[in-house]
C-alpha cells in the first residue's frame, strides 16, 4: 500500500517558489536559503496544517477542492513566511553542514539499537518548563555519540519545545543477532541559577540483525520529569 500526503508535494513548490520571490526582493531578513533551510521551513509548515492523504489518482480529483481553495493557499503561504522568518532567525546547529552530513548510515552488521530517550525539565517551585537547561547523555563518564550530527549531545532545552529534550544514540556493533546486554546512561541536567542533578538508568538491549536507519515510534523510552530547584532553595524530595 502506498499512501502519500498531497500536501507534501504543495508545501516543497511553495516553499521553493517563496524563497525564490523573498530572494529577488532581496529581503534584509532573509539570512539564508541553503537546502537545509528550505527543508526545515517545509517541516515547519507541514506540521501546521492538516495533512491530504491519497492513495490513487481518485485521491487527487477528491483533493482538488483544497487546492483550489484560495483562502487555504493564503493561509498556507503565510505559514511559509512566518517558517521562512524563524528559520532565518534561529538556525540549527548543523545548519552549515552538507545535508548528506546529517544522514544515518546504517550498517548492515549485528547491532544492539537504543530507543529514543525524551524527557522534560521543570522547575519545581512552579513546575512550568525550564528554558536553557542543559542535558547531557553519557555512559562510561564519556558523552554518547548520536545516531547523526542532527541528535545533539549535550542537548539545550527550548522555549519551543517546552523543557523538553530528545537523544537517539549511535547503534553499538553486536557479537551476533539475539544477543542481551544491559547499557547504564547517565543524564547529567543543569541550568543557570539551578542545582545540578544527575540520574542513572539501566536499558536491557537484545541486539537485532543490523543497525537502524529510521526512528520506530513504538521505541521511545520516556524518563521520568526532572525537577530543578533554585539555588538556595531546599530540595523537598530530599527529605
Amino acid at each position: 500500500m502506498n499512501v502519500h500526503n498531497l500536501m507534501e508535494d504543495l508545501v516543497i513548490q511553495n516553499v521553493n517558489e517563496m524563497y525564490e520571490q523573498v530572494k529577488e526582493a532581496k529581503a534584509a531578513w532573509l539570512t539564508c536559503d541553503c537546502e537545509n533551510c528550505r527543508l526545515d521551513t517545509v517541516s515547519y509548515v507541514l506540521n501546521r496544517i492538516p495533512p491530504k492523504y491519497i492513495v490513487s489518482g481518485r485521491g487527487v480529483t477528491h483533493a482538488t477542492e483544497t487546492l483550489n481553495n484560495k483562502q487555504f493557499m493564503a493561509d498556507v503561504n503565510a505559514l511559509i513566511l512566518e517558517g521562512m522568518r524563524t528559520v532565518s532567525s534561529t538556525k540549527r546547529p548543523f545548519h552549515g553542514n552538507d545535508r548528506r552530513e546529517n544522514t544515518v548510515i546504517a550498517d548492515d552488521k549485528p547491532s544492539f539499537n537504543f530507543p529514543t530517550f525524551t524527557g522534560t525539565i521543570l522547575d519545581g517551585s512552579t513546575f512550568e518548563p525550564i528554558t536553557g537547561a542543559i542535558v547531557t547523555m553519557k555512559m562510561d563518564g564519556k558523552p554518547v555519540e548520536m545516531i547523526d550530527k542532527t541528535w545533539s549531545n549535550p542537548y539545550t532545552t527550548c522555549k519551543s519545545t517546552k523543557g523538553t529534550f530528545s537523544f537517539w544514540a549511535k547503534p553499538i556493533t553486536a557479537e551476533k543477532e539475539g544477543e542481551q546486554q544491559r547499557f547504564v546512561f547517565t543524564f547529567e541536567i543543569s541550568a543557570q541559577g539551578y542545582t545540578s542533578t544527575v540520574y542513572n538508568i539501566g536499558v536491557p538491549v537484545i541486539s537485532e540483525a543490523a543497525s537502524r536507519k529510521e526512528i520506530d515510534s513504538t521505541y521511545f523510552l520516556k524518563l521520568k520529569d526532572f525537577i530543578l530547584f533554585k539555588e538556595g532553595i531546599e530540595n523537598p524530595m530530599e527529605d
